[in-house]
């Protein structure tokens, strides 16, 4: 069989949302935001018919995330540096002596250290490649997130048989959207 990489890099696979990164247990970024892109390549065997999969049900999976975080406050749930917890409407996010509360609508608590494009492109990928017997089923051996921050700046992070690359699914950073 031949292999091939399809990637996603349509206009759409996009979101803007708010954050700021932890520098140390004792400073972080002003609250600002981006205008976010992503792009997917999927490495996968070409089956008999010229076809590798209908990459239509990724694109829609992404699509779906992207609309999840759009217009939305990012705010690491499994960080050491900061704590977030709820109080009723809002989640409270505690750095040091700083309590700064987000209404629950306006933010999204995402299981991650820090809001960094790093940490982003792990959480994207670990919800594209949740479901292992779909990509064995599309024949997909590795796939690759790249998250840019449109200033020109990106993180990516892979999984599967990439360039001699293996990673393993943490499903503790899989989430139903």
């Amino acid at each position: 069989m031949r292999s091939a990489i399809v990637e996603l890099h349509k206009e759409e696979l996009k979101f803007s949302a708010g954050h700021f990164m932890l520098l140390s247990a004792t400073q972080r970024e002003s609250m600002h935001g981006h205008d976010y892109q992503i792009q997917v390549a999927f490495h996968t065997l070409i089956g008999q018919n010229g076809m590798t999969f209908d990459c239509r049900l990724y694109k829609q999976r992404i699509l779906n995330i992207c609309q999840f975080l759009d217009y939305r406050f990012i705010l690491p749930g499994q960080s050491d540096l900061m704590r977030v917890y709820e109080e009723g409407d809002q989640w409270i996010a505690q750095f040091g002596q700083q309590r700064i509360p987000f209404f629950k609508e306006d933010a999204v608590v995402l299981p991650i250290c820090n809001v960094t494009l790093e940490e982003l492109s792990h959480w994207f990928l670990q919800q594209i490649v949740s479901d292992q017997d779909e990509l064995q089923e599309h024949r997909i051996q590795g796939v690759t997130v790249k998250v840019f921050n449109g200033r020109g700046e990106s993180g990516s992070t892979s999984w599967g048989e990439i360039l001699g690359f293996s990673a393993v699914i943490n499903r503790d950073m899989i989430r139903e959207i």
